[in-house]
């Protein structure tokens, strides 16, 4: 009789296993049919295998990314004012930058773990709200400490996107879909920094640093009763007894989270420098007006954008056709962090005017790595673990946050040139390619609950 049930047990778990696997592989999604539904999966989630119907939530989750940066590099934007209306040193306009990031970084560990676990759509809405208050109130704080304990709320607030984002595309979306969307979402945080040196840039210059930030702080909060009233509902699981069992150590115990996440370090690091020093770097290496720091900084990021989505697409499109995930998406990263390397230090080397392209090459290079810094884990850790993969993944990525702009800061005050700090990010983006090509394994989705393990249970309730 306990032979019949274990031969049971048998088939059953082979054909979850069977409908997990169908749910997600590159190939089987090719076809125009209705998505299995597997264990663990609601039924709104079978039926939205499309990209046009999850469109909305997919726009709103843009919008809350781009607003998400214009408010986290508002500071960068402003830096020289702020720099000469506080007297900070260098040193000091390193640690306000880094101030952000502490908070943040600290927050992934913990974000990654709830959007695991509670209502992510609510969550999100939280944290926008309470990162929005902290943008408006930053534009009427006076003094450096102040200042700094906006930037530590700010982190704080900010901390939720990712993760949540991580979360729901892997909830709502199939493989071959993710590329793009993942690449849409980097974009416009991206593009998040283009807006926000083009027009709080521009704002700035105008009417002062303070009132722009009130300004975007109060008007980015429309966005939650829209968000309120297109959120995907069906983002959430219902518990079910056969949902894999994941916590963080059985994550910590994978060689490709390591990878991905020294990669995305890497990704990072490249990313940070250029957010919080290129408009310091434009005006006091390169001796631009703020006026042409904002069109050539703009430039850049605009260049960073367009090559995020572009990237996702162009990586879906390989996938449809029925290459390898791990092909794809290993080659896109490779290409990426080459890329950037050769650009910044090209960019480093360059004398005059002709750091311009060399930096567009470091542009299109981060750009291209931003769609697999969210596709590899959604792929490898599947929608049940996305979050506890994707939070600790970022948090410990986001000490590049931390390390990078105060490191820039010290060697900038120490040496009096912009060289070495570009060649320690050149260096960093060569880490990048080893990690992702090298570090990570295949692409594939890992099986968190093995049927030998429901058998040894099944084996010693017989007992």
């Amino acid at each position: 009789m306990a032979a019949l049930e274990i031969a049971g047990l048998i088939v059953r778990a082979s054909a979850r296993k069977n409908n997990d696997l169908d749910s997600t592989p590159c190939k089987l999604l090719l076809t125009r049919r209705r998505m299995p539904r597997t264990p663990g999966m609601s039924q709104s989630t079978t039926e939205s295998g499309s990209l046009r119907a999850f469109a909305p939530a997919l726009i709103l989750l843009a919008i809350s990314f781009l607003i998400n940066y214009i408010d986290r590099g508002n500071v960068s934007v402003a830096g020289p004012i702020l720099k000469s209306e506080f007297h900070l040193s260098g040193t000091q306009l390193g640690i306000l930058f880094t101030a952000f990031f502490v908070s943040y970084t600290g927050m992934q560990f913990v974000m990654g773990w709830l959007v695991d676990h509670f209502d992510v759509n609510r969550i999100l809405a939280a944290g926008f709200l309470l990162w929005s208050v902290a943008t408006a109130t930053t534009g009427i704080v006076r003094g450096f400490v102040l200042l700094l304990s906006m930037r530590l709320i700010l982190g704080v607030g900010e901390s939720v996107a990712l993760p949540a984002g991580s979360k729901i595309l892997a909830r709502c979306l199939p493989e071959h879909y993710r590329g793009f969307a993942s690449g849409a979402l980097m974009s416009a945080l991206r593009t998040g920094n283009a807006v926000g040196t083009f027009g709080a840039g521009y704002l700035m210059t105008k009417y002062g640093w303070r009132p722009v930030f009130i300004g975007i702080g109060l008007i980015s909060l429309l966005w939650l009763p829209a968000w309120a009233k297109w959120k995907p509902a069906y983002v959430i699981a219902a518990p079910h007894p056969a949902r894999p069992s994941v916590d963080t150590w059985r994550i910590f115990e994978q060689r490709s989270f390591w990878g991905t996440t020294l990669g995305h370090f890497a990704c990072n690091y490249l990313f940070y420098f250029m957010i919080t020093w290129l408009p310091s770097y434009l005006v006091l290496a390169r001796h631009l007006s703020l006026d042409s720091m904002v069109r050539i900084a703009g430039l850049y990021y605009s260049v960073d954008a367009a090559a995020a989505i572009g990237g996702g697409w162009l990586q879906d499109f390989y996938i449809r056709r029925g290459h390898s995930c791990t092909v794809v998406r290993k080659t896109a990263m490779g290409i990426a962090f080459s890329l950037g390397a050769i650009g910044v230090m090209g960019c480093a080397l360059a004398g005059g005017d002709s750091y311009l392209p060399w930096l567009m090459v470091a542009g299109v290079g981060c750009g291209l790595s931003s769609p697999g810094i969210y596709a590899f884990c959604q792929r490898i850790a599947g929608p049940e673990a996305v979050g506890r993969w994707y939070g600790p993944q970022n948090g410990f990525a986001n000490f590049a946050g931390i390390i990078g702009p105060s490191l820039t800061g010290f060697v900038l005050d120490h040496t009096g040139s912009f060289f070495w700090p570009f060649a320690v990010t050149s260096a960093i983006s060569f880490i990048g390619v080893i990690a992702w090509v090298f570090i990570v394994g295949d692409v594939e989705p890992l099986t968190w609950t093995s049927v030998p393990d429901r058998l040894k249970t099944a084996v010693r309730a017989e007992a």
